[in-house]
């Protein structure tokens, strides 16, 4: 009855289903590198002996934990 391809009709289902998926996990990617590359950063500051407020500190590891988190919690469960 229907003349659309089937797989074209799961894609479209699917992204029906969860809009803009490709863009969110685009924002995960570019958020955990940003964590991680911040973390970075902060451990260069702690070695060279620089203090830092630990409050910044525990902000970027809690960034660390959660924007990785989210990208696992938003992949295909197929």
């Amino acid at each position: 009855m229907s003349k659309i391809d089937p797989k074209l009709k799961k894609k479209l289902l699917q992204e029906s289903q969860a809009p803009f998926k490709g863009l969110r996990r685009i924002l995960w990617i570019a958020f955990s590198g940003s964590a991680f590359l911040g973390l970075l950063i902060m451990f260069s500051k702690i070695a060279s002996g620089s203090e830092i407020q630990q409050n910044n500190l525990l902000i970027q590891l809690a960034a660390c934990l959660l924007f990785p988190s989210l990208l696992f919690l938003d992949r295909n469960k197929d």
